[in-house]
């Protein structure tokens, strides 16, 4: 299909908020029907400092709780990675900005965070905090959010959920 499209979600380690994006994101992908529409649903870090790892326990535990599968290893996003996505979608403004650096001049790729897919302001920041050094109410806050993000962006890029 020629209007496929391939996502990356990018956090720091890739192992809390970055594989519960991409987690959430392609539960609500089958879930609402569109999973023609999509090629690629991937996560990665900016970081290498889990590459091969499995997510944090505490994030995959969240997901399992809300019936949502997480099956990820740790990856760092290259330069290189930009030619495979349409959207490049950041969970903060260090690691957006960390994007934009390493992004290669020709890529088309859409560098976003995912708080550009926020319709609840008063209720969600645009930044998706990193809950690891917290405890597990800020995984829980970090699965609503992606939640709701993924939605909209599902509605407003794909068409109506």
């Amino acid at each position: 299909m020629a209007d496929q499209i391939s996502v990356a979600f990018v956090c720091l380690g890739n192992i809390c908020r970055s594989p519960m994006a991409e987690a959430v994101f392609a539960h609500k992908v089958k879930e609402l029907g569109y999973s023609d529409r999509f090629k690629r649903i991937d996560s990665f870090g900016t970081a290498g400092y889990h590459v091969g790892e499995d997510p944090d326990h505490r994030s995959s535990a969240t997901c399992k709780k809300h019936g949502v599968l997480v099956k990820h290893r740790g990856q760092q996003f290259k330069a290189n990675d930009f030619k495979n996505f349409d959207y490049v979608i950041a969970m903060d403004e260090e690691n957006k900005r960390n994007l934009l650096r390493i992004m290669p001049k020709t890529s088309n790729a859409r560098v976003e965070l995912f708080g550009e897919w926020n319709t609840e302001p008063g209720k969600f920041s645009n930044i998706v905090e990193d809950p690891y050094y917290g405890g597990i109410n800020g995984f829980e806050h970090n699965f609503e959010q992606v939640s709701h993000f993924s939605e909209n962006f599902l509605e407003q890029e794909v068409g109506q959920v």
